[in-house]
């Protein structure tokens, strides 16, 4: 169903995935947007590494629900700061492109769970993730994407 990867020499094991998508803050989202047009945006996230799942959050209503809503296949892509070999100009970045479908997470306890993961990695204390949490509940849609293959390469 999913290519094997073209140049394999370059490519990162599991492990390595793994720890990208955890230590990197930011990825790219990519859904099938309105009229069969792309729709990539950048995402804060949060990756489980106990169930393989990436889970991120936003508005309950939006371009970006309509289109998981529409087609829940869903690619993500994160990537590092990159690093210069002495002598050569070009950057060598590592980078993770996951493969999966996305779904709207509807429990509100569950929606509740993953953001406050998501605050975790971002923010210094657990009293300023809980007081977001606080300020916006009910506001939040939780939404989860599946893995189904997941790739890496320097």
């Amino acid at each position: 169903m999913f290519p094997a990867m073209r140049r394999w020499k370059q490519q990162l094991t599991q492990q390595a995935c793994v720890e990208l998508l955890k230590q990197e803050p930011r990825g790219v989202l990519s859904l099938m947007g309105e009229d069969g047009y792309p729709y990539g945006l950048p995402i804060s996230y949060w990756y489980c590494e106990a169930d393989g799942k990436i889970y991120f959050h936003g508005a309950k209503s939006g371009h970006k629900i309509d289109a998981i809503r529409r087609c829940d296949k869903a690619s993500f892509c994160v990537y590092d700061q990159g690093f210069r070999r002495e002598g050569e100009w070009a950057l060598n970045i590592k980078s993770v492109i996951v493969f999966g479908r996305a779904k709207v997470v509807e429990d509100e306890k569950e929606t509740l769970r993953m953001t406050r993961l998501i605050g975790l990695k971002y923010y210094p204390t657990v009293k300023e993730v809980d007081a977001i949490l606080e300020r916006t509940r009910g506001r939040v849609q939780g939404v989860r994407v599946d893995v189904e293959k997941m790739t890496g390469q320097l």
